[in-house]
């Protein structure tokens, strides 16, 4: 059960954090490209750094769906509750780190794209903030994989 919730969580969290990484973003990049459409393309890298959250998610819950092992025919199963815990909080590490760091980059994105519509001299220091956001993700993946790592077999 918890390595299972460890995937959803995983996933599902990761999932939303892009989302609203890319929409919050995108409506900052529509409402800027009305003046400027020439930047359009250049200013759409908030929305690239948004979707790579939900693959951060992607692996991670792959990673631990791997692990997971089904019980023997007899009913007796080798996946402990060390294990499921294990992965649960890989799990929520890697899926909460890429929601909270999908929310940064929807909001900087949002405003440093209109930004950079009206003063192109920002788009430096745009970027360097939405790196900042992108590894509050990154520091949950790596985590979540040294998490996932964690295992103890139980003995029949």
């Amino acid at each position: 059960f918890f390595g299972f919730m460890g995937v959803t969580a995983a996933l599902c969290f990761a999932n939303i954090g892009a989302a609203y990484g890319t929409a919050k973003s995108g409506v900052g990049i529509s409402s800027m490209g009305v003046m400027n459409p020439q930047l359009v393309m250049r200013n759409i890298i908030p929305v690239v750094m948004a979707g790579v959250l939900g693959i951060y998610g992607l692996i991670v819950a792959v990673i631990i769906q791997g692990s997971i092992t089904s019980p023997d025919t007899d009913g007796a199963t080798k996946y402990s509750s060390f294990t499921g815990y294990a992965h649960l909080s890989a799990g929520l590490c890697c899926g909460l780190s890429g929601l909270a760091a999908g929310m940064a980059i929807g909001i900087v994105g949002d405003a440093g794209v209109r930004a950079v519509g009206q003063q192109e001299r920002l788009f430096v220091g745009m970027i360097l903030i939405l790196i900042f956001a992108e590894a509050l993700g990154l520091y949950g993946l790596i985590v979540a994989l040294i998490l996932s790592q964690q295992s103890y077999d139980c003995s029949a």
